[in-house]
């Protein structure tokens, strides 16, 4: 954005949503779009261009995203408060149990990259498209590396991609052709936002820099298995060629699904509808009669192993939003425990 004028807020994607939330008291306060959550901090993107901003004790950079919008109180340079999101993306915390990581927020594409390589994963894909769906974002399947596939041809992995969901669009391309990367155009135009997620090593940075200009580090890859080091260590807000804004993130390889039963649902809504024909409600379309699901794998009519994916992804979200619930019913019972300790320490007010 170096040189750049600052973007007004439309182009920020700013909207009626956004809009609806302002009250009478915040005329003093500026809209900003946040580019970078840091550990204590946040940069936001506004009319007056990016601004480093210090946060108020009962705002925590955890329930913050990239992509969040806020009000700032430009004056002492402080977020006053966070708008609600229209919608956010997140995962099961990797590193702390019984916690979730939010991801990005307010996207209206999510880009999901693999190539034609090993990294290449049905499952994992069908992960990435659920948390799409439950973000209300429409799912992109990127396959990279298109002219060089590792078997076959890039068509055959592309074909495979199509059979997740008619709800995902599949492009299989060259990140450094500009020709194919035009393909994406539609996605990336003024007021637009992606999100770029995918594994390390699949040509993230390469097409970040397609997209917007900018020169990004590209980490090496192993030849042997088509791993490597995505340098984006933290999210960020670029602007791209288009006119619209691209949320890169780390390469993540691991991504546990809480809280997205209904994106799950849309993803798999042949087998939500056909579940509905089982002659027991309750059925668990483990050998019970008149189980439509069984029955549909019987005849040839639905891949067994489909049905297992959607199972598992079933119960994974299902355990992780509950173990995720009861962690924060804990925490804030604690909390409570804390604050009432501290008063009988202090004594009566006089």
């Amino acid at each position: 954005m170096t040189g750049a004028p600052p973007p007004d807020l439309a182009d920020l994607g700013w909207d009626d949503f956004f809009a609806g939330q302002l009250r009478e008291d915040d005329t003093n306060l500026t809209p900003m779009r946040l580019s970078e959550v840091r550990r204590n901090r946040v940069v936001a993107l506004g009319t007056v261009g990016a601004t480093e901003l210090a946060l108020p004790g009962d705002i925590l950079t955890t329930h913050l995203a990239v992509g969040d919008w806020v009000l700032a109180d430009l004056d002492v340079g402080r977020v006053a408060r966070a708008l609600d999101r229209r919608a956010g993306m997140h995962r099961k915390s990797v590193s702390h149990r019984g916690q979730s990581q939010l991801i990005a927020a307010n996207v209206d594409a999510l880009f999901i990259t693999t190539s034609c390589n090993a990294d290449f994963n049905l499952p994992r894909l069908e992960r990435y498209v659920a948390l799409a769906l439950e973000a209300g974002a429409k799912p992109v399947i990127l396959i990279t590396k298109a002219d060089k596939p590792e078997s076959g041809s890039a068509e055959t992995y592309a074909t495979r991609a199509r059979t997740i969901s008619d709800r995902a669009d599949v492009i299989a391309l060259n990140a450094k052709s500009p020709d194919d990367t035009a393909q994406l155009a539609q996605y990336c135009g003024t007021g637009q936002t992606v999100a770029l997620l995918g594994s390390s090593g699949v040509g993230k940075s390469t097409l970040a820099n397609a997209l917007t200009g900018q020169k990004l580090a590209v980490g090496a890859v192993r030849d042997e298995d088509a791993k490597g080091r995505h340098t984006t260590t933290a999210r960020s807000l670029h602007r791209m060629h288009q006119g619209g804004w691209l949320i890169d993130t780390p390469g993540m390889r691991e991504i546990g699904l809480h809280d997205v039963g209904e994106g799950i649902d849309l993803l798999f809504d042949d087998l939500t509808e056909l579940a509905t024909q089982c002659k027991f409600r309750d059925c668990a379309h483990q050998g019970e009669p008149g189980c439509a699901i069984q029955g549909a794998i019987d005849a040839g009519d639905l891949d067994a192993a489909r049905f297992e994916r959607w199972q598992k992804l079933k119960s994974e979200d299902a355990h992780n939003t509950e173990t995720i619930a009861e962690t924060r019913t804990r925490g804030k019972a604690f909390a409570r425990q804390i604050k009432m300790a501290k008063r009988q320490k202090s004594g009566p007010k006089r």
